[in-house]
């Protein structure tokens, strides 16, 4: 299971909102499947914003830089889904790696609703759904 304290959670929908009708991405840090911080990064596709999402090697290094700034890990990623289900694209299936969580949320008309946290196999082949928590409480970075 994926635990998202209440902040990162509100993060990724803010952001979900604020980029719509494009798509945002961003890393998820915490450690043992605690996220503590939902890190927004620029969305650097040159395929088309509205439907595709690119983290740049740069970008990727901030996290994990960031990652390490709080004693803690770079867990995964997240994007949204404008107007569309917060489940995975072939084209997020391509570019997965199978150690992280792919957090989801789908941005319906401006408003995000369903978020959802997937993971690769590690044969590639498939995402397997995981279910995500919520916590009601602030965020405490401590672990």
């Amino acid at each position: 299971m994926l635990t998202l304290c209440a902040e990162a959670d509100a993060g990724i929908r803010r952001h979900g909102r604020e980029t719509y009708p494009h798509e945002c991405c961003g890393a998820l840090i915490g450690r043992n499947d605690r996220v503590v911080e939902a890190l927004a990064l620029p969305n650097t596709t040159e395929e088309g914003s509205r439907r595709r999402f690119r983290v740049r090697p740069a970008d990727y290094r901030a996290a994990e830089r960031r990652a390490a700034a709080l004693a803690a890990d770079l867990l995964g990623f997240y994007h949204s889904h404008p107007d569309h289900p917060a489940r995975p694209s072939q084209y997020d299936l391509d570019h997965a790696w199978p150690v992280f969580a792919y957090v989801i949320i789908s941005v319906e008309g401006g408003e995000p609703g369903a978020l959802t946290s997937w993971r690769l196999r590690e044969d590639r082949s498939a995402f397997d759904e995981e279910p995500v928590a919520i916590e009601e409480t602030p965020c405490q970075p401590g672990f």
